[in-house]
């Protein structure tokens, strides 16, 4: 056994119950550090702390616990976060994030999150251990909502000397996330990239017909002249998008995630996306993870009315337009069905001119931002979850509607597969197929049975990503960084100007 005692500073070995046993003095800095972990209450009033560890009398030798010791004696493990997103915007980086730190400060590690100035609603901690430092940015002319932080490489330089962080942590490939993989190789950190986003896939804000908001100048025509209608502009869009801008970004995202020590996929499915685009870095899975304790459901029935619900980002990737051209054909067979849609974005406004052109204003309900500290209390009022995204790396929504107990119809693409499993607890129409993703909603919803053992299945899948779990997790791959910490610095000009 390891026995806990107090001794003089002198004493080197000390006899205790008729055994020789070996004994470790702290330093004042690592008591401090062990005192700050409410686990480790037993050091709180000790001036010196021993360990000491009895010699085997059968082998005559000392058996150093090593790994105990380790977790003892560490100092607290520091984390710098880059994101060019955060709370309080509420998005489900932000979330990742907001658990994942506010679960570890609680074993002792300590954060600080580099993020942009929203303005009204910023704040500066989460707790005592997790700090928060904001960047000037201005935002992309054709999304508000997305931040272009300014260079203040004196500032990143100043606050990483001060904070001293053992660790690096990018959670995105914006701005503050090129200037975090510089800042990492000009200090020499470890550093992880947690692979939240697929950039390329947001190419639509950065297009021509957007950057001179050809799309509003149609939502304004439209109002006058109805022969123009929502495919006219499609077929503007594809002419003006012939994927060279998706390479580009492509290109630019995985470059930083190359320069990465580690990538952290929230899918098996993605991951295996990011070795087929030649990334080369070793790859880990870390689910983003559910708090079960709050999204909770029991086996629902199939529904008589069905009342159909989408949550998200209202942003033209996330493909809602094929959600209500979906609707329109469920409403034939489900003459009192409904459709909600939670969330806010630019593509609000012509959804809701789409809805109204398709004659389903009555039965569609755009409901807006709901706090996340909410949904768990909506998901339940609903029987079928549908997303036509063709951007996700995990779908956050789509986990929350399931531990909730919602079958769930989706597309083949990225990590969706993942969480709605096929004919396990729903179907995946293909990309874009608004027929397809009608008639799989309908297969559902008409046959109770199959209902039935969805709902089930949904809420069983679930539990492979309850938020401790996945915890334990990120806490054992940050424990693992540690074998990159004496890596050689890159001194180069970009370091130098961004850095």
């Amino acid at each position: 056994m390891i026995d806990i005692k107090y001794t003089p500073k002198n004493s080197k070995v000390v006899t205790t119950n008729g055994l020789n046993c070996t004994l470790l003095l702290l330093s004042e800095s690592k008591r401090k550090n062990i005192n700050a972990n409410p686990k480790n209450n037993w050091l709180m009033e000790t001036e010196i702390a021993v360990v000491m560890i009895p010699i085997c009398k059968r082998t005559k030798k000392i058996f150093w616990l090593f790994l105990l010791l380790d977790m003892l004696l560490n100092d607290i493990m520091r984390v710098i976060y880059f994101t060019d997103t955060f709370l309080p915007k509420i998005d489900g980086i932000t979330i990742s994030i907001k658990n994942f730190s506010e679960r570890l400060s609680q074993r002792g590690y300590e954060f600080l999150i580099l993020c942009p100035e929203y303005g009204e609603g910023d704040f500066s901690e989460i707790n005592p251990k997790i700090r928060i430092e904001r960047f000037a940015s201005g935002y992309l002319p054709t999304y508000p909502d997305i931040k272009v932080v300014l260079p203040n490489p004196l500032k990143i330089s100043k606050l990483i000397e001060e904070f001293k962080p053992d660790l690096c942590h990018i959670h995105t490939a914006g701005l503050l996330g090129q200037y975090g993989i510089n800042a990492t190789e000009k200090y020499a950190l470890p550093v992880a990239g947690t692979y939240h986003t697929l950039m390329s896939e947001q190419d639509t804000y950065v297009s021509l017909y957007r950057i001179l908001k050809i799309d509003k100048l149609f939502m304004k025509i439209n109002k006058f002249d109805k022969t123009l209608t929502l495919k006219n502009l499609l077929k503007f869009q594809k002419f003006e998008n012939f994927n060279i801008q998706k390479k580009i970004i492509l290109k630019l995202c995985n470059n930083l995630y190359e320069r990465c020590d580690l990538i952290i996929s929230p899918s098996h499915l993605l991951k295996n996306q990011l070795i087929e685009f030649g990334i080369l870095r070793p790859i880990t899975v870390v689910s983003n993870g559910m708090d079960l304790s709050r999204f909770t459901g029991n086996i629902r029935e199939a529904p008589e009315n069905p009342k159909i619900l989408h949550v998200g980002r209202i942003s033209y990737e996330k493909n809602c337009d094929v959600i209500i051209n979906a609707f329109k054909q469920i409403k034939e067979t489900f003459p009192g069905a409904t459709l909600t849609i939670i969330g806010e974005g630019p593509a609000l406004p012509s959804l809701k001119s789409q809805a109204e052109s398709l004659n389903l204003k009555e039965s569609i309900d755009f409901k807006g931002f709901v706090n996340n500290s909410e949904l768990h209390t909506v998901y339940p009022q609903y029987d079928l979850f549908l997303t036509a995204s063709t951007m996700e790396t995990q779908g956050l929504v789509i986990l929350e509607a399931i531990a909730c107990g919602l079958p769930a119809v989706g597309v083949k693409s990225y990590a969706i597969p993942e969480l709605i499993q096929e004919g396990k607890n729903g179907f995946n129409a293909e990309p874009f197929q608004s027929k397809e993703l009608a008639e799989l909603s309908i297969k559902v919803l008409k046959d109770k049975d199959l209902y039935r053992k969805f709902s089930e299945n949904s809420l069983a899948i679930s539990q492979d990503h309850e938020l401790g779990k996945c915890v334990d997790k990120m806490d054992e791959v940050y424990q693992a960084m540690k074998a990159y910490k004496n890596k050689p610095k890159k001194n180069t000009l970009m370091n130098f100007f961004l850095s």
